[in-house]
């Protein structure tokens, strides 16, 4: 039931999925143990992201691989809420717009979007869907493989900001959220490795190719981490979600590497 519960957890933290409440579950919209059911977060990630996948798939065959790749991100939107994009947008708009860390944060915590977060978005999903596309061209297959993978690895590397680096405020969910436990993050990890190379052992990719993406996607959130650590001193809700497009989108863009 732990297992169940941890991965009922982390599929309602990150979407807005209809999930039945079980009689197991004490407290099922709590934060729940987070340090320990951050090691489903990959498995959490596929799932919340087959929908679209299918759904990309199936518009595949009736229709051009451009209006299949937009299908995919309307229906990953909806089914996230745009629960990262959102974190990028406002890491966009506090990184570039602020100049203490203090403003930072405040115009972070802002609902707002401004012209930093705007650019941000467009470019997240320009670039999405453009992977996508390429993917959709080399085969219906490899581009649900790609998309689920992507979905997977992400959610674990969205984790990394939480992980390694102090909540930047005394409130909010960063504070809030227990910093996940090196067990569960190193259970996780494998999960996710797992999962981004899956296009290879599923015999949809070169090895070389999949261990190029996995390596692009670790690098960007890290970077994220990084900058992070310079920009405001340590981590916020926002910036796991940054990490988490992020790693994403260049993820998807290294599965389209052709030499």
């Amino acid at each position: 039931m732990r297992l169940l519960s941890d991965l009922l957890f982390c599929l309602r933290f990150y979407s807005r999925l209809p999930l039945p409440v079980f009689r197991f579950e004490a407290a099922p919209h709590s934060m729940g143990d987070f340090g320990r059911a951050v090691r489903l977060a990959p498995i959490a990630g596929l799932l919340i992201a087959l929908p679209a996948g299918l759904l990309m798939a199936g518009a595949g065959v009736v229709l051009a691989p451009e209006l299949a790749a937009v299908l995919a991100l309307m229906a990953l939107a909806a089914t996230t809420g745009a629960f990262h994009e959102d974190g990028l947008a406002d890491v966009a708009d506090g990184f570039g717009g602020g100049r203490t860390i203090e403003r930072k944060l405040e115009i972070m915590r802002d609902s707002r979007i401004g012209a930093f977060g705007g650019v941000a978005l467009c470019l997240s999903l320009l670039a999405r869907w453009a992977a996508l596309t390429a993917l959709l061209r080399m085969g219906l297959t490899p581009a649900l493989v790609a998309l689920l993978a992507a979905a997977a690895l992400s959610r674990w590397l969205g984790l990394l900001p939480i992980a390694l680096l102090p909540a930047a405020r005394k409130d909010g969910a960063a504070h809030a959220a227990v910093g996940p436990e090196p067990g569960a993050m190193a259970l996780g990890g494998a999960l996710a490795l797992g999962a981004g190379l899956a296009p290879w052992w599923l015999g949809g990719g070169a090895l070389w190719l999949c261990a190029t993406a996995v390596a692009l996607a670790c690098g960007a959130a890290l970077g994220m981490v990084y900058v992070s650590h310079r920009q405001i001193r340590g981590q916020t809700g926002d910036v796991a979600g940054a990490a988490q497009q992020v790693a994403e989108i260049t993820f998807l863009i290294g599965l389209c590497i052709r030499i």
